[in-house]
């Protein structure tokens, strides 16, 4: 479980405390549903997941660099691929 901080206009606290108390919600229960939607609408946006392969692909790069380190500085000879499987010698 992790605690936010965050900050909030007057008028935009007062309008979500209205909303939570007739929707008969805690505030905390209202906030945790809109970053809940809020998380669903960017999961399902393409753009965002074109960048979320790309990231993927990147992080398989530099761990595939650090594997290849490793195995070269401790005189290991199996080297890898990007997607992190042993290349065949």
């Amino acid at each position: 479980m992790k605690t936010l901080a965050i900050r909030l206009e007057d008028e935009q606290h007062a309008r979500l405390s209205i909303l939570a108390k007739l929707s008969g919600v805690s505030l905390t229960d209202t906030i945790r549903d809109a970053i809940e939607s809020r998380i669903a609408t960017l999961a399902s946006d393409p753009e965002i997941a074109a960048k979320a392969e790309a990231l993927t692909a990147e992080i398989d790069r530099e761990a595939a660099e650090q594997r290849d380190a490793i195995a070269t500085l401790f005189g290991t000879s199996k080297r890898t691929t990007p997607r992190g499987r042993q290349a065949k010698e």
